[in-house]
Formats: C-alpha cells, sequence, structure tokens
C-alpha cells in the first residue's frame, strides 16, 4: 500500500524489490559509495540549498522544486520546496531514472508515459503531471542524484529551459564539492582524520554484512623534518603532494586515502586481503625511493616506513584497526625505518 504522501515524511510502498521498476546505473556500485563519501544524507535542513530550490520553483514557475539524493532504496531530499516529505521509496522516484542518464530528463505527462503511467505518486496524491530533473553529477564522474521541477499538469519544456535547469543543477553540485573540499587538506587535497574514521566506521560494517576483508595501510615519510629544514617548507608541501599523488596509482576509486598526520598518510583498503595490502604498501614503498623531487641532484632519496593490518573478527570499531596498523608503523620505525611490518589478528 502506497501511504497519503500529505500525511507522513516518508512515503512506504510494498512489492518485490527484486523487480524494480528503474534502471540500475552501471556504475552503481562506486555511484553509492561517492554518496555515501559526501555526508550529505540525513543532514538537517540548510538555507543555501533551500534558496535554489525557491528559485528554481520561481524560475520554472513550477509548485514543487526538490534537490532529491538517490540512495541504494530510497530518494532522499536535501531541499525541497513545495513538498512536505523527507524521502520516498526509490521505486516510484522519477529521479531514479534520471540518474541513469547524463542529460535532463523531461517528462511532459507522466500519465501518458509507460514508464509513469501507473506510478502511485502519478495516479494519486500529488498527482504528478510533469517532470524535469537534471542530474547531480560528481567531480569522480557519477550521479548522485537530481535538481528537478515537478507540476501536477501536463507542460512542455523547450531546450533552453533545459539549459536553465542543467546550470542551476551544476550550481547546486559547485555548493556541494565546496562543503567537501572545506574538509579535505589544503596541501594534499587528501581527507582529514574525521572524515576517515567516519567512511572508515561505515565501511567496516558494510565488509561484515558481506563478509568481505578489510584492510589498512599506514605510511610515514621517514625523517620528514631534513627536508623542511634542508630545501624548506615549500618543498617539504611539494613533497607531501607528490607523495599524495604516487599513493593515488596505487589504489582504486573504491578505496580512501587521507592524510592522518603532519608526515603520516592511510590507505584503505576495500574487499581486499591483509597479504594484498602488504603488497601494496611494499610498491608503494619501492616507488617512493625513486621518486623526484627538490632533492633529486642531491643525493637524498626519499624513504617511508609503514604499518599494515586487516580487519578481525573481534574488531569493535574502527579504530580498532587504526590502532593496530599504526602499531605495526612505529615498529617498523623502531626496527630502522625504510620498511613495512605488519600485525594481524584472526
Amino acid at each position: 500500500m502506497v501511504s497519503g504522501l500529505w500525511a507522513d515524511d516518508v512515503i512506504e510502498t510494498s512489492g518485490d524489490a527484486s523487480a524494480r521498476s528503474y534502471p540500475v546505473p552501471a556504475d552503481e556500485a562506486l555511484r553509492l559509495r561517492d554518496l555515501q563519501r559526501h555526508q550529505l544524507l540525513d543532514r538537517p535542513g540548510d538555507h543555501h540549498f533551500d534558496r535554489i530550490v525557491k528559485l528554481a520553483s520561481a524560475i520554472f514557475q513550477v509548485p514543487i522544486a526538490l534537490i532529491s539524493l538517490v540512495d541504494k532504496d530510497r530518494q532522499w531530499f536535501l531541499s525541497r520546496e513545495g513538498l512536505k516529505v523527507s524521502e520516498t521509496p526509490r521505486e516510484v522516484a522519477f529521479c531514479a531514472h534520471t540518474i541513469a542518464t547524463d542529460d535532463v530528463l523531461v517528462v511532459p505527462d507522466a500519465s501518458r508515459d509507460e514508464r509513469f503511467s501507473s506510478n502511485p505518486l502519478v495516479v494519486a496524491d500529488p498527482g504528478i503531471r510533469f517532470y524535469a530533473g537534471a542530474p547531480l553529477r560528481s567531480s569522480e564522474g557519477h550521479n548522485l542524484g537530481t535538481l528537478c521541477v515537478i507540476d501536477k499538469k501536463p507542460r512542455e519544456f523547450s531546450p533552453e529551459q533545459k539549459q536553465q535547469l542543467r546550470m542551476l543543477a551544476e550550481v547546486v553540485m559547485r555548493e556541494i564539492e565546496w562543503r567537501r573540499d572545506a574538509t579535505l587538506c589544503p596541501v594534499t587535497g587528501l581527507s582529514n582524520r574525521g572524515a576517515l574514521f567516519s567512511v572508515g566506521q561505515r565501511e567496516m560494517e558494510q565488509a561484515r554484512s558481506a563478509d568481505e576483508p578489510m584492510a589498512l595501510i599506514c605510511l610515514d615519510i621517514d625523517n620528514f623534518r631534513q627536508i623542511n629544514n634542508r630545501w624548506g617548507h615549500p618543498a617539504g608541501d611539494q613533497v607531501l603532494l607528490d607523495f599524495s599523488h604516487l599513493c593515488k596509482r596505487f589504489v582504486r576509486e573504491q578505496d580512501f586515502i587521507a592524510r592522518l598526520g603532519d608526515e603520516e598518510f592511510v590507505i584503505l583498503l576495500i574487499g581486499q586481503s591483509g597479504e594484498s595490502a602488504l603488497e601494496i604498501a611494499e610498491s608503494i614503498r619501492d616507488a617512493t625511493g625513486r621518486m623526484s623531487g627538490v632533492f633529486s641532484h642531491s643525493g637524498y632519496h626519499l624513504h617511508i616506513s609503514g604499518g599494515v593490518s586487516a580487519l578481525a573478527h573481534d574488531d569493535t570499531s574502527f579504530g580498532d584497526l587504526v590502532g593496530r596498523a599504526e602499531q605495526a608503523l612505529e615498529l617498523a620505525k623502531t626496527n630502522g625505518r625504510n620498511q613495512i611490518a605488519t600485525l594481524f589478528r584472526v
């Protein structure tokens, strides 16, 4: 059954979840991970986004405008104008169709469109007829959701209006990216400690649910102060940036890199075993020793120490995994640096 749209904060439906009525993007797994890592879902209202949807409603002269984020089984509204609910099931979401394309989706009359004519939001309250949605495409190349406008009567949408909606969607996405960028390290562009623990805890829970492995690498640039003292802090910043770029060469999109301290970096490896993590860490260590930079003609060679661990059955939090990898890192440094140590638990 479908509950009344204006009665509750969430619309609920029943039915076979396997018989999906919407297309699933080819990049779905990475798209959902990208959405989660933007940390937008279930946040309180924000007047910056509210202004954009009010503007969209006024420009296109429609009663409803939404910033919709399409999660695994629902669409959640980051901001809404003319609609009281905060989310709907994905199976009835027009926006679930929009994110499967890179173009603006226009439905002039949903009652005459075979994709939507039997949709509960069309045949019952609020009686949607017109819909236009522009994808919100992240810098990683995934459609996180849409900026959409809705009317209760059929209407046309000109090419000029499509372009206007697309430009407004770009404004929304720029606002989203700016907020995430504000939490990144200004030198390397990597995430900070807070983001690491937030992402790591969620990834740990997902790994446990799917019975999949997860591993962590902690890396520390050996004797980093020598670089700052000899060549200056700008040179040190360049080394940090170059090293972060080097690390990215060895990981996949679903993995996660953060700068944990002054010269300490952490790489979270999704679906990877401790043995695979050790191989990656050794590859990074070897490549680091061959890095060029401000010290290239001085005879100085950059080295790193590292610690590797993997998710254990008795880990109660992501912090347990981080702590174990950092213990392994300290062991590598104590044993003379320029090496990778491991600390695994069954």
